[in-house]
């Protein structure tokens, strides 16, 4: 029974919290903030269903993560900066473990008929996995023409006239700054996700309690975090330049995800077609069958679906040893993507987590969020084509009718049924194992 009463955590029970979110955040970030909000506002009371939501609100706003940054911020709330960074890091620590050692098994025995035919089955769950995304997120921002001439020109913009995908998040924001200030009602769509009605009432960070000590905003803080993130973030660059010089591959996957951890506005499937594009055409460090394949395995791993770029960077590292052993490479390599990816996300957290109630009810912040989920539309539709031309018609071969069908069944599953991702890929794998059993399909 819940006491009336909660008493604040202590760091060891927030970091038992913290540790066991990590092995439990399957379903992409909606269900990982489901998972939160069920236990931090519900069972535990540690924060209140308003103070959850407007830190969700916040980190919606940034660039990366959005479920493991609510989690920094809620960590750092509790306990302060130690609390943040324990609070973000288990969150991806179990899925690098994991991704590293599915990653290493795809590399050294993926050729296996028997392993083939299993990715065979995930590359058709991604496709409606990507699918669904695309009416999921339409669903919740295209309410007007406004929003539907965004998401039509985004996808236009990425597929026709390969118009890179920062410059139109960014051009997106910049409708939506403008059009919150002159056309509100068609550009005000996006309020925040839903949670349950439970108010949180006597929960440790209340409405009506005062801000922590720690949680206003100061000069002398302001000057701390960026005195130790950005060194943390540009010296390792600079370390790898001068050992194995400005073309090496660990140098260069720095560079990418380092700038890619800038622009992840509107979640993993926003950025996706933006890293695909780039891992697979302009530096060739995997191909878009691989890259299919490392998205089914983040999709059914724990973390964030943008720990993807954790085999990205080990299948790319792999072959491209650079004199190092394949697995070292790889290993090292998938590290190096994780680290650039994810170090920003605390940065973001920490420098403007005390000044974010200055942005509650900001009209303006909130328009261009409504602007680029509307363009994100757009890039996940351009994504699902992409990756459909990998799934129904592979290099080499004609249409595959089997993967259509293993593709419609998820889907419809997901949509009508409300399947759980986990379960529907882990499912299409199976099904590709009875297929190739069958010899129904070609691996």
């Amino acid at each position: 029974m819940i006491s009336d009463s909660p008493g604040h955590p202590s760091f060891l029970q927030a970091f038992r919290f913290w540790f066991k979110l990590g092995w439990i955040s399957f379903g992409g970030p909606t269900g990982q903030i489901a998972i939160m909000h069920q236990e931090l506002v519900e069972k535990r009371r540690w924060i209140s269903e308003e103070r959850f939501l407007h830190a969700l609100n916040y980190c919606m706003l940034l660039p990366g993560p959005e479920a493991q940054q609510l989690a920094i911020y809620i960590g750092w709330l509790l306990h302060r900066a130690w609390g943040g960074i324990v609070a973000g890091a288990f969150f991806v620590i179990p899925s690098i473990f994991i991704l590293t050692s599915l990653s290493w098994v795809y590399m050294a025995y993926g050729k296996i008929p028997v392993i083939a035919s299993l990715f065979y089955g995930l590359k058709a769950a991604v496709l409606a996995i990507v699918a669904a995304a695309v009416i999921r997120i339409g669903q919740k921002v295209l309410k007007n023409g406004a929003m539907i001439t965004l998401a039509a020109a985004a996808f236009v913009g990425i597929f026709f006239l390969k118009i890179p995908f920062p410059l139109i998040i960014l051009g997106a924001g910049l409708i939506g700054l403008a059009g919150g200030r002159m056309a509100p009602k068609h550009f005000l769509v996006v309020k925040g996700h839903g949670a349950s009605s439970s108010s949180g009432s006597g929960a440790v960070l209340d409405t009506h309690h005062e801000t922590p000590d720690h949680a206003h905003p100061t000069l002398v803080h302001t000057l701390k975090v960026l005195g130790l993130c950005l060194p943390l973030w540009f010296l390792p660059l600079i370390a790898l330049s001068l050992r194995r010089g400005s073309e090496d591959v660990f140098f260069r996957m720095g560079i990418f995800f380092s700038k890619a951890a800038m622009v992840t506005f509107g979640g993993a499937y926003a950025v996706l077609p933006y890293v695909a594009q780039e891992c697979v055409k302009t530096y060739g460090w995997l191909t878009g069958a691989q890259m299919m394949d490392g998205l089914g395995l983040a999709e059914t791993t724990p973390g964030p679906l943008i720990m993807v770029v954790n085999f990205v960077g080990f299948v790319g590292a792999w072959q491209h040893a650079g004199g190092l052993p394949p697995w070292l490479a790889g290993v090292f390599g998938g590290l190096v993507a994780t680290y650039f990816t994810f170090l920003p996300c605390f940065l973001w957290i920490f420098l403007g987590a005390p000044y974010v109630e200055k942005l509650r009810g900001n009209v303006q912040l909130t328009s261009a969020l409504s602007a680029i989920t509307a363009a994100v539309v757009g890039v996940v539709l351009n994504l699902a084509v992409f990756f459909g031309g990998h799934v129904l018609k592979p290099e080499g071969r004609g249409f595959d009718f089997a993967a259509l069908m293993l593709a419609a069944i998820a889907f419809f599953g997901m949509r009508k049924w409300n399947w759980d991702i986990v379960w529907v890929a882990l499912g299409a794998a199976f099904a590709g194992l009875l297929l190739h059993i069958g010899h129904l399909i070609p691996i």
